[in-house]
């Protein structure tokens, strides 16, 4: 396994398919390394991310008393819109300047999990949002899936052995807007936090702000092409790893004073494992050197739930 990496690396989603062993290496050492990635030829068509920005800044541009109608505190933040100031990361002080807007995985009728993963909500007011974000759910979907194949591969598991784990799983498309704020504003755009979820793929990073806490204890900025996804492990991934594949602390900074009034844009999707399935640790990565952490399975939803409320969006 290689240890030495000082940077992190720039990888192509296209290599996989001519050398799926060595793609799944690098992959797999990046998130070893620094728990976070850069993929460029991730699939995703162009012209579609750039219809999803349109409608992102449309969405966001609508007046605060319309966004609010499409909130619902009981949703504890899974569909629709949450407000700025809502969310806050665990152990902060100050809430989060940003709002956002969600988008999930629609189910078939009478499907097991419609008690607790509830319908979309689509804003009347802006006709393509919905077709434009269904597909792109489906795209960063299909992103997802390849990726944790090559995960599989570097964990020595059948390439396809999140298939069904994954299947119907809680996956939540995340539109983000983080308005201009005062000079003096308390608080960052986001406070330092890992994510819940499996991994998580990202749009919307060639903005300056995005960091990553290294295992050294540094914070190191990430600059990714123009175009190419942001990856990170998250909880459940390092949970299942027994910490092999560990989720990152990461934040976004505020800009400069005098950059201030400008807004940013992101859309992170949080790939997430079917809510019944049990988080158990791999057998794999237990060994006389790296006892089992986590010697207490939880399925993906109870464990949902739980840090759901520790980041202030359910009660």
């Amino acid at each position: 396994m290689t240890e030495t990496l000082k940077n992190l690396p720039t990888l192509s989603l296209a290599s996989q398919d001519r050398d799926p062993e060595g793609f799944a290496q690098a992959f797999g050492d990046s998130f070893r390394t620094f728990g976070f990635a850069v993929i460029t030829d991730h699939g995703v068509d162009r012209a579609l991310i750039d219809k999803a920005w349109e409608q992102t800044r449309l969405l966001f541009e609508l007046p605060e008393e319309v966004k609010r109608s499409y909130y619902t505190s009981e949703l504890a933040g899974q569909r629709g819109y949450t407000p700025f100031g809502t969310e806050i990361a665990k152990d902060a002080d100050h809430v989060d300047l940003k709002e956002f807007w969600h988008v999930g995985r629609d189910l078939p009728p009478e499907h097991r999990f419609r008690d607790h993963m509830p319908d979309n909500i689509w804003p009347a007011e802006l006709p393509e949002f919905r077709a434009t974000f269904e597909a792109m759910y489906a795209a960063f979907d299909a992103a997802g899936n390849r990726l944790l194949s090559a995960i599989a591969r570097y964990l020595g598991l059948a390439p396809d052995w999140f298939d069904p784990a994954v299947a119907y799983g809680n996956s939540v498309m995340r539109l983000l807007h983080y308005p201009p704020i005062p000079k003096d504003a308390p608080g960052i755009r986001a406070g330092a936090h890992g994510d819940i979820n499996l991994i998580t793929l990202l749009l919307g990073a060639e903005e300056g702000g995005l960091q990553l806490l290294t295992r050294q204890g540094d914070w190191l900025s990430i600059t990714p092409p123009e175009g190419a996804m942001v990856i990170n492990s998250g909880d459940m991934l390092e949970r299942l790893t027994n910490n092999h594949l560990p989720a990152t602390i990461h934040r976004v900074l505020n800009p400069p004073p005098e950059r201030r009034h400008i807004p940013r844009y992101s859309m992170p999707f949080f790939l997430h494992l079917a809510s019944d399935v049990l988080i158990e640790t791999l057998p794999g990565c237990v060994d006389a050197e790296h006892p089992n952490l986590y010697p207490d399975p939880i399925t993906a939803n109870d464990f949902l739930v739980q840090r759901l409320i520790e980041i202030g969006l359910k009660k």
